[in-house]
Parts: structure tokens; sequence; C-alpha cells
């Protein structure tokens, strides 16, 4: 769902070696996410290299009370990619290390920021969804005034203690 003006020629990245990108926009797919971001591509020969920061805010549902909050974001992209298909390189199996992940461009001409960066959102977001630290599944009480009842504990309301 990429628009012209978020592809990005390698050919100009190749020309001065460096290619500047700014993104402000609406991430459509994902509910209410506004960015901003700052990318630098560099040429790296066979690679090209993505760094930059991304922030911004985006509507989520809370996992606990399902009401929808505004959750701020706030990361770094570092992303390399092969012009070439590594599968001809590398056709066998390949252990890789934590700096060794680079996507596979096949030889395309452009990369897809949009692309790059709804990917990289959805990596940024928490696993657990939570509108806030005091979520109560809908309740929402300070924590001096949370007191959870234990039926088990009942029990213990009745006992009389002997002083002698």
């Amino acid at each position: 769902m990429s628009d012209n003006k978020y592809l990005v020629a390698i050919e100009d990245i190749e020309l001065d070696g460096s290619y500047d990108f700014e993104f402000e926009d609406k991430i459509k797919e994902l509910e209410d996410c506004e960015i901003r971001a700052e990318l630098e591509f560099k040429n790296m020969g066979e690679f090209i290299s993505a760094q930059g920061h991304v922030d911004g805010k985006i509507t989520l549902e809370c996992d606990r009370c399902l009401n929808k909050f505004c959750h701020t974001l706030n990361f770094d992209i570092d992303e390399t990619f092969a012009k070439k298909s590594l599968y001809e390189d590398y056709g066998q199996e390949l252990e890789l290390s934590n700096s060794q992940f680079i996507t596979d461009l096949e030889g395309a001409e452009e990369i897809d920021v949009y692309d790059l960066l709804y990917q990289s959102v959805i990596l940024a977001l928490p696993n657990k969804k939570v509108c806030g630290i005091n979520c109560n599944e809908g309740y929402f009480v300070s924590e001096d005034k949370y007191k959870p009842h234990d039926s088990r504990m009942d029990v213990f309301k009745n006992i009389q203690i002997d002083k002698n």
C-alpha cells in the first residue's frame, strides 16, 4: 500500500554514498498511528544500511479492560539490506548471529520506506498492551485504596484471643 513518495532508489543512495529521508505521516493499516522518522541510508558495497529514529503515537486496545488508549512510540531503526539475492551466496542452511539479520532486496531497485516503518512499528509494540499501571480490568483504583478480598481469610475475622 506504499506510495511512490515513500520509495528510495538504490541508485540515489549509491550516487552520494548516503541518502537522508524524512517521514511524517500516518501508517494507514494501524489505528490512529502517526509517526515521524528520520532515516539515513548508507551504501556499503553489496549492502545498504538504514539507521534512524522514529517517534509518534498509536491507538491500542488494552488487553485487560479492552478500552482504547494512546501509546507513545520512541525507538531506533538499524536495518541492513542486501542488494542482490543472498540465496545464491548462502544456499545452504546458515546460523545467524544477532548482527546478521539482513533483508534481501532480491535485485530490487528501490527500498520501500513505508513498509520498513510499518514493520518496525509492529515490532516495537509491547507484548502486553495495558492502558495503565492501575488498570484493573475496567475498574481504576489507586494502590492505597485497592485491597483485594480473599474469602479464605474471613475465618480470621472471628478469632478471639485470650490475653491471660
